[in-house]
């Protein structure tokens, strides 16, 4: 299968797609079509565990990849002790017709895990390919969950090195150490003095740059990405929609063909755009639920079709959502414009000369019938985190409960009480204060660090601390640098220095 950039100007293979991770245009690639899942094949799913469900979606668009590749590759990433659940993203009832989805059972304790413990194969099976031999030098951004998952899978991968960029007071304090506690030779964590879009802007000029291009490859390096606009990223959580219909029919709460919702907390809209890749693959989804926090520009988009990044960036107690230029709606947009690169080229330009552009009403229509969107403040996200703890005794993360709370909205709004799926992105004790705050009062939480909120969560649910939490509290910190964010070209250099 053909990968074609999103601004028209660039067709590559599937391994090439990955290794670059943009294309040379700014665009992101996208595959020439969406291969076809039937019916009978979401019922053979249903049997299968989740690494053959993960051999079948991978192989209809790797198709540059043999399949003994592809399957060593799904083992390598999800066997062993990687993930603490054998399901790896099991499904649980919560009640009559909502479904949760754990994706936090990987090693970093985030969905990041379910894309990023792949990756790396995928990448340096990719290198062989295309008879690349200089190190692959991973650059990314990251709100929290993504530096982590990507410097795990990358960490003392031969052949690779790993480079995160994270802003320096928008994550948590857990995020924060499980990326500047990163063992590995190949690994380097730098703060930028500023948001996150800030570090997300700073990396796709890095990629752009011609001149940083050269130096790196005088450095004996390529750059490639591990954030979602590589495809490699965004093919591996299509997998995860599949897996859970196929839950589902197994645990006889749809029948074949059903459709159900999906409801997504999403900043970076690459999670919620898998979910849209999988429904054009014939997965039966009625609706796709956008929930956003108060950095709301994806609500307004959806309701308006016009996109502006002018309004306050705000912190919130769902960092990894705290986001105002979403990189993989450019993928979507590719497809409201009939995908016309030069279309799509014209409004990411606005969008970087003006701040904002506007899809028409049409455009927008055809959105609308696919997606409903919402938001939910930190004191929503609190009293949606307390509710269920209470009604249903299941404790969620502040980005799950970003995304009840909007589920809550939309089935008020709507009247669609649609059988809808739930999607967890992180584990409650990544964001253990702000969790602790919502259940028991902030008074409370404020007199603890995160490992003491962590400890009171355990004692309410009767579940231990991750281990990959406890361990936090001994590791030493290894990476300190920080950077102005005009200045990560040299941080980089720099950090290859050392």
């Amino acid at each position: 299968m053909s990968f074609f950039s999103t601004r028209g100007q660039h067709c590559v293979t599937a391994s090439q797609a990955i290794l670059r991770g943009i294309a040379p245009d700014g665009g992101l690639f996208v595959p020439a079509m969406f291969p076809q899942v039937s019916k009978e094949k979401l019922v053979e799913m249903a049997g299968m565990d989740y690494c053959q469900r993960a051999v079948s979606i991978l192989k209809l668009y790797l198709e540059d990849y043999d399949i003994p590749e592809i399957t060593g590759a799904v083992h390598a990433a999800y066997d062993g002790d990687k993930f603490d659940s054998k399901e790896i993203a099991p499904v649980h009832q919560l009640d009559e017709n909502t479904y949760v989805l754990e994706l936090f059972h990987g090693p970093t304790l985030a969905f990041k895990d379910m894309a990023l413990q792949l990756l790396p194969h995928l990448v340096t099976l990719a290198a062989k390919k295309n008879h690349e031999h200089r190190e692959i030098a991973i650059l990314t951004a990251t709100s929290g969950d993504t530096g982590k998952a990507a410097l795990e899978g990358f960490r003392d991968v031969p052949g690779t090195s790993c480079t995160v960029f994270y802003p320096v007071d928008g994550v948590s304090n857990v995020q924060k150490l499980q990326m500047t506690t990163t063992g590995g030779d190949n690994t380097h964590v730098i703060a930028v003095k500023g948001n996150f879009d800030d570090a997300q802007t700073g990396v796709k000029k890095l990629f752009a740059s011609r001149d940083f291009a050269e130096a790196m490859d005088k450095e004996g390096k390529v750059l490639s990405s591990a954030n979602s606009i590589n495809f490699g990223r965004l093919v591996p959580q299509i997998v995860y929609y599949f897996s859970a219909y196929a839950d589902l029919i197994r645990q006889g709460a749809v029948s074949v063909g059903e459709p159900v919702n999906f409801a997504v907390p999403t900043g970076n809209f690459g999670d919620i755009l898998a979910a849209y890749y999988a429904r054009n693959m014939g997965l039966p989804i009625g609706k796709l639920i956008c929930a956003s926090n108060r950095n709301n520009v994806l609500t307004d988009f959806f309701h308006t079709g016009i996109y502006s990044t002018h309004r306050t960036f705000v912190k919130t107690t769902s960092p990894s959502m705290d986001i105002l230029v979403s990189s993989n709606l450019e993928r979507l947009l590719f497809e409201a414009a009939d995908r016309d690169g030069d279309l799509v080229k014209v409004w990411m330009n606005q969008l970087s000369d003006c701040g904002s552009y506007s899809v028409g009403e049409q455009r927008l229509e055809w959105m609308q019938s696919l997606f409903a969107s919402g938001c939910a403040d930190d004191r929503e996200t609190a009293e949606e985190i307390r509710s269920r703890f209470l009604h249903d005794h299941y404790l969620m993360d502040t980005h799950t409960a970003v995304a009840s709370q909007v589920l809550g909205q939309y089935r008020k709004a709507t009247g669609d009480d649609t059988l809808t799926v739930l999607v967890s992105t992180a584990s409650p004790y990544k964001f253990a204060e702000a969790v602790l705050a919502a259940v028991e009062g902030q008074e409370k939480a404020a007199s603890m660090d995160a490992f003491a909120c962590g400890e009171e969560l355990s004692k309410m649910i009767g579940i231990p601390v991750p281990r990959q939490v406890q361990a936090l509290k001994t590791l030493p910190v290894r990476h300190t640098a920080v950077c102005e964010k005009d200045g990560m070209a040299k941080a980089v250099l720099d950090a290859f220095e050392k």
